[in-house]
């Protein structure tokens, strides 16, 4: 009998992008047999900017019902994906926020000997989403946690072209997550589940 991997998906999403990968993951996490949360990390931008762009209005009363996550999502989880888009090259302040309410479970080290893995979107090509990756990992190396990306494994891993997560562009809300970026989150999710299962059984 498979062993059960509890999945936990952690994202931060403004205009919706992140909201729709991290929705592939999750249920494409349910269809592969994990348990899955999926929560969100708390907005902090202020809501007057949030109602000056109609997409992250949308978004931020679309996902109104998705709980925030909690520092319990986490060490619940033998296996955590975290999604965001792109600062600068970075991760988004309001994940980062969250991972940095952490803490207190990396003292105790119940960060440690779990899976980690990530995803990422950005408004033009290129524009940081393997350094926000990238960014993303140190924290889980300071974890004492495994990184399982989806690296090359699959032929359409060559087709969105990032080994290090799934990635989408979204070009300014003009390109909605089509075929190419669903399928590398299954791809992700499947990889990371496997991986996942095979570290708890192996335990």
């Amino acid at each position: 009998m498979a062993t059960l991997v509890k999945l936990a998906i952690v994202y931060y999403s403004s205009t919706g992008t992140i909201t729709e990968i991290a929705r592939e993951l999750h249920d494409e996490g349910v269809k592969a047999g994990a348990e899955v949360r999926l929560v969100k990390a708390a907005e902090l931008a202020p809501r007057a900017a949030v109602d000056s762009n109609p997409a992250w209005a949308a978004n931020h009363a679309a996902t109104a019902l998705v709980p925030e996550a909690t520092p319990e999502d986490v060490e619940w989880a033998d296996a955590v994906i975290f999604g965001t888009p792109t600062r600068f090259g970075n991760v988004s302040s309001q994940l980062k926020q969250f991972i940095d309410t952490l803490g207190g479970l990396w003292a105790e080290g119940k960060l440690a000997d779990k899976v980690y893995s990530g995803f990422v979107s950005s408004a033009t090509a290129h524009a940081g989403q393997e350094s926000t990756l990238l960014a993303l990992y140190n924290s889980i190396h300071h974890f004492g946690g495994l990184t399982v990306t989806p690296g090359f494994t699959e032929p359409n891993k060559f087709v969105d072209g990032n080994p290090y997560g799934t990635s989408h562009v979204d070009a300014q809300g003009t390109n909605p997550v089509g075929d190419v970026t669903r399928i590398a989150a299954r791809i992700q999710v499947q990889r990371v589940i496997k991986m996942a299962g095979a570290l708890k059984a192996a335990a």
